[in-house]
């Protein structure tokens, strides 16, 4: 049976992003094992020092999540050698329209397509027949609000969250009767360089300690979605279900048309 309040081995892609290192850092206890895996070797390093010095049993490899087969390989061996209880996949990236409102480049779609959403799936498929042998565990995938409604700035980040959302609660309706748990992370803006770096307004601009304080209590829960912060959740829930001549407007108002950047929206360059 999966003990959903206290996992033993948590394991956390994305770790050197700002949402999975604060995940990280709040899980780290003594009698936990983390297993951490991100692109930058350096914060891997210093991040694997922060959570030992809370107690935490940490070991950590720095992996091209789109090399599948080897992503594959690194996560049934990390469960064979210790069973996971929680995986936490929150590897990701963004790309963007540019500011005369061309496409995104061909090559930035093809690559957010492989990290956002490839390498998740290829990553969740190796280790579900373990967890259901076992029947236990729980797989957590970090997707974004903007799984409900596609963004004007953004429109492939938006393709590859709203398909993690769909994969995710499918997911949770076939594993649940084997007991083993899936949960799907709504974000809104957690700060950070790539939040930064998307243009467009931010509100409820969030902190990743707090997030991560959010992400631990709804996953302790087994919550099927967690999404925050609550206004903006239960906003673009909303948008979500008007009909595209009401709710194309409304995103506009609040700066997520094309005169929202005319209008000075913007953020600053660098998530």
């Amino acid at each position: 049976m999966t003990d959903f309040r206290n996992p033993r081995h948590v394991v956390i892609t994305g770790a050197t992003g700002e949402i999975g290192g604060a995940l990280a850092l709040e899980y780290a206890a003594p009698g936990v094992r983390l297993t951490l895996t991100g692109r930058k070797e350096e914060r891997l390093k210093e991040l694997a020092s922060q959570c030992e010095s809370k107690g935490a049993s940490v070991s950590w490899k720095t992996l091209d999540v789109c090399d599948a087969p080897a992503l594959r390989s690194w996560i049934r061996e990390t469960d064979a050698a210790n069973p996971v209880d929680l995986l936490i996949s929150a590897a990701g990236r963004n790309t963007q329209i540019g500011e005369d409102f061309s496409m995104e480049p061909y090559n930035e779609v093809e690559s957010l397509v492989h990290i956002n959403l490839m390498a998740n799936l290829a990553l969740i498929d190796a280790l579900v027949p373990e967890m259901r042998r076992r029947k236990s565990g729980h797989i957590a995938i970090v997707a974004s609000l903007a799984a409900y409604y596609g963004l004007v700035y953004t429109p492939t980040y938006c393709a590859t969250k709203a398909a993690l959302k769909s994969y995710g609660t499918s997911l949770r309706a076939l594993l649940a009767p084997e007991g083993v748990g899936v949960s799907v992370i709504l974000p809104g803006y957690v700060d950070s360089p790539m939040c930064r770096a998307m243009p467009g307004p931010k509100p409820f601009l969030m902190k990743a300690d707090k997030a991560a304080r959010i992400i631990r209590k709804g996953l302790s829960k087994n919550r099927a979605r967690i999404g925050f912060p609550f206004p903006l959740n239960l906003g673009i829930w909303f948008l979500s279900f008007f009909p595209y001549f009401l709710a194309a407007p409304l995103a506009a108002v609040f700066g997520y048309g094309r005169n929202g950047r005319n209008s000075g929206q913007t953020g600053s360059t660098g998530k």
